[in-house]
C-alpha cells in the first residue's frame, strides 16, 4: 500500500493554488475589509504556540521478530527433545538434543568450525572462555590459548551437562549466536534421523522489530538512525529507529520482469509486545522545523490582496496580520508575520 499523508497535500495545494481554490478546499474564511473591530461576543481563539513542526508520511509495516536463523545440525542421530516454538533459549541452554544429548547456545559472532582442546589458539578459543566465564566456571584466564586450565573448566561443565568429560569441544555440540533467541518454527520432529546440515529450527531475536516495504519512490525515508513513529495494533504510539535498509529484488507474478524494494528494519528503545506477526502503521519524517511559531491551519484567513493572515485578538479588539505559511503538519501551520510571537491568541471558527 501506498504512502498516507495529509498535511502535506495541504501545504502543497496552499503552496500553488490560488485563494479561492483554498477557499473551497480548506474552507478558510476570508477576511473582513476592516483591520480591526470590537464586539461584544466573545471570539473563539487558539494560541500562536512556538514548537517544532514535523510532517510525516505514514507506510503499513508488520511487527514481528525479524528475519529468521535456521539452525542445522552439525552431527548424526536421533533427534531427542525440541523447544516449543515461541521459546525462548539462553546461553547455557539446549536448542534440541541429539542422541539425547544437548546442542547447547552460547553467544558470539564466531560461529564454531573446528574442535577445540588443549594446545589449539584462537579468537574462537577466547570466544567459547568467555562464555564458560559468563556461565560462572573459572580457573584459567580468558585469552586465546587452550590449555590445560581450559580443558579442566569444559570438564566441569560438560559433567553439570550430562555429557562424557573429555575436555574438548566439538562443533556438533554448540551453536553460537549474538544473544538469546526466540524459536520462531520447527524444522523437524522428536524421533527424526538426522545428519550434518539438516535444519533443526529457524529461531529470531526475542526483541520484536518493526519492518517496512517502501517502493523506490520513498527511498529518501530510509535513513539508518532516523527516527520514526510506531503505530501498535490498539493504538499506542511508540518511538522507533531505522537500525537496518535493504534494497530486495524480487521476481514478479508469473515469472513477470523484477520489482525492487526498500526493506525497513525498526527497533524500539522501550519494550514492546508482540504475540505474532501484526500489522501497523510506521510514520517516517518528511520535513521537520524547529522552534517556528505555529496555529492551526484554520485560523488562516485568506486575504482579499492574495496571501494569508491570522485575525490576533487582544481583549475585545481584534486585528489582521499578513503571514507567510511554511510546513504544515499535524492540523498546524508554521507562520512568520510582523509582531508576531508566541502567547498571542488568534480567532479561529467556533
Amino acid at each position: 500500500m501506498g504512502a498516507r499523508r495529509t498535511a502535506g497535500v495541504v501545504a502543497g495545494v496552499l503552496a500553488v493554488g490560488a485563494v479561492a481554490a483554498a477557499i473551497t478546499v480548506f474552507n478558510l474564511p476570508e477576511a473582513q475589509d476592516s483591520p480591526d473591530s470590537a464586539s461584544n461576543k466573545p471570539v473563539p481563539t487558539a494560541d500562536i504556540t512556538e514548537q517544532t513542526l514535523t510532517d510525516r508520511e505514514n507506510h503499513d509495516g508488520t511487527l514481528a521478530h525479524g528475519d529468521t536463523t535456521t539452525i542445522s545440525s552439525r552431527g548424526n542421530g536421533t533427534v531427542t527433545g525440541l523447544p516449543a516454538e515461541g521459546a525462548t533459549v539462553t546461553r547455557g541452554t539446549a536448542l534440541f538434543h541429539l542422541d539425547n544429548k544437548p546442542v547447547t547456545l552460547l553467544y558470539g559472532s564466531l560461529p564454531a568450525y573446528r574442535p577445540l582442546s588443549t594446545g589449539v589458539k584462537g579468537a574462537d578459543v577466547k570466544q567459547l572462555e568467555q562464555n564458560l566465564w559468563a556461565l560462572g566456571y573459572r580457573g584459567f584466564t580468558v585469552d586465546e590459548t587452550y590449555n590445560p586450565a581450559t580443558a579442566a573448566a569444559v570438564e566441569d561443565w560438560q559433567r553439570d551437562l550430562g555429557l562424557t568429560r573429555t575436555g574438548a569441544v566439538d562443533p556438533s555440540e554448540i551453536v553460537y549466536a549474538a544473544g538469546e533467541v526466540r524459536v520462531d518454527s520447527l524444522s523437524t520432529q522428536v524421533g527424526t534421523v538426522i545428519g550434518p546440515g539438516t535444519p533443526v529450527e529457524k529461531v529470531t531475536g526475542t526483541a520484536p522489530l518493526a519492518t517496512v516495504p517502501l517502493e523506490m519512490s520513498s527511498a529518501r525515508l530510509a535513513k539508518v538512525g532516523a527516527t520514526v513513529q510506531v503505530t501498535l495494533p490498539g493504538g499506542e504510539l511508540v518511538p522507533g529507529e531505522v537500525i537496518k535498509v535493504v534494497t530486495v529484488v524480487s521476481q514478479g507474478d508469473n515469472g513477470d520482469g523484477f520489482t525492487t524494494k526498500i526493506h525497513v528494519t525498526i527497533q524500539f528503545a522501550s519494550a514492546v509486545q508482540s504475540p505474532g506477526a501484526v500489522a501497523i502503521t510506521v510514520a517516517f519524517t518528511v520535513g521537520e522545523r524547529p522552534n517556528v511559531l505555529c496555529v492551526p491551519v484554520v485560523a488562516l484567513l485568506a486575504l482579499a490582496e492574495g496571501g494569508y493572515g491570522v485575525r490576533v485578538v487582544d481583549g475585545s479588539t481584534t486585528r489582521i496580520v499578513a503571514v507567510q505559511t511554511g510546513l504544515f503538519a499535524d492540523g498546524k501551520v508554521e507562520i512568520t508575520g510582523d509582531r508576531l510571537q508566541a502567547g498571542m491568541k488568534v480567532a479561529v471558527p467556533s
